[in-house]
């Protein structure tokens, strides 16, 4: 078997996606609320010499939810144990995780709505008594023994904030809602991808990607990785605004950042059923999609632009989706607020 060697310069993905990871507060941009408070948390529990309080974290999916529990971790100079809702089937499941952590670890749920009723029953005890309760046995000779655990602190994130039953809610002591980020702040976060992974830029190439990102650090940073290539390999390296445009010009984004889905789901609503209103149901069958995904993936960025409205009797394209999309608008009908949306704030950049 031949041997090639490795570059020792080029790094996997996981490392990378680690490297770009934030890791202090003071590097966290675009989330200032978030950020004021968890200050305030973390100088607190530090001079008390205690254990954090519970904390949800609650937003669309992309916007550094799992970011914070690291660098909340990290602050601390404690232990993180990451696992998720749909991980957890089973109460011993968590038994297990709970009686592994030591005094003021971080538990991080994420996905938390997903969690089982009878595991809920386990981490209400857990999260308010720092006590796990096991009934050993079955019928008349079962027993209930109480063990004590160490201080830890739980953080939750979720997509679905209402889907979070009350009890398990109320446990919380400090509940934080995740922003969509301005161009600004995603334009910082691209410059200093592009300074960890020593990727030469200029100003409006990294504009573009920002403005194309969705106000999602996620998708900023994957737009970045992609771009990136592209320069490596059919420009001289550098993140120009015309690299970055054909770059994400191949992939299918368009200058306000929707890809091919969030088009075709404009697409089928204002073709398939004239412009709305039409069910979650029947839109996702129409374009072959889960309803979840275009609830938590495609609406929000839409009602963000103001492209999409939510009616009781289902969903609506607006004018400016018609306009966007270069169709003809079919008469003077109810369309969306003219209040500043983030689409003005896009197209004035």
């Amino acid at each position: 078997m031949s041997e090639r060697p490795i570059d020792p310069k080029l790094q996997p993905a996981d490392s990378l996606d680690a490297a770009l990871r934030i890791k202090r507060l003071d590097e966290l941009y675009g989330q200032d609320k978030v950020r004021n408070n968890l200050e305030i948390l973390i100088e607190a529990a530090r001079k008390r010499e205690e254990t954090l309080d519970h904390i949800l974290l609650y937003g669309p999916p992309g916007l550094g939810k799992t970011t914070i529990a690291h660098i909340v971790a990290n602050e601390m100079g404690v232990n993180l144990k990451v696992t998720a809702g749909p991980a957890i089937e089973r109460a011993g499941d968590l038994a297990a995780i709970l009686t592994n952590l030591r005094r003021g670890d971080i538990l991080f749920i994420d996905e938390i709505h997903r969690l089982g009723r009878a595991v809920e029953e386990i981490l209400y005890p857990a999260m308010e008594d720092f006590a796990l309760d096991i009934v050993i046995g079955k019928g008349p000779s079962a027993r209930n023994i109480r063990l004590k655990l160490p201080r830890f602190t739980v953080i939750g994130a979720t997509t679905r904030l209402a889907l979070l039953t009350s009890p398990l809610r109320a446990r919380f002591g400090v509940v934080l809602r995740f922003d969509f980020y301005d161009v600004p702040s995603l334009e910082r976060i691209i410059r200093r991808a592009c300074d960890l992974t020593q990727t030469p830029f200029t100003d409006e190439g990294v504009r573009v990607i920002a403005q194309r990102a969705r106000g999602t650090p996620r998708v900023a940073l994957r737009l970045f990785r992609r771009v990136r290539d592209y320069a490596q390999v059919r420009a001289e390296g550098v993140i120009t605004r015309p690299v970055a445009e054909e770059a994400l010009a191949l992939l299918e984004v368009d200058s306000l950042g929707l890809d091919s889905l969030d088009r075709t789901v404009l697409e089928a609503i204002i073709v398939k059923f004239g412009g709305g209103p039409v069910g979650l149901d029947t839109l996702a069958a129409s374009v072959s999609e889960e309803s979840d995904t275009i609830m938590d993936v495609v609406e929000p960025y839409l009602l963000q632009l103001g492209f999409l409205e939510r009616t009781p009797r289902g969903r609506i394209a607006t004018r400016r989706a018609y306009d966007h999309l270069g169709i003809p608008y079919p008469s003077e009908q109810a369309s969306a607020s003219d209040q500043p949306t983030l689409f003005d704030s896009l197209i004035l950049e």
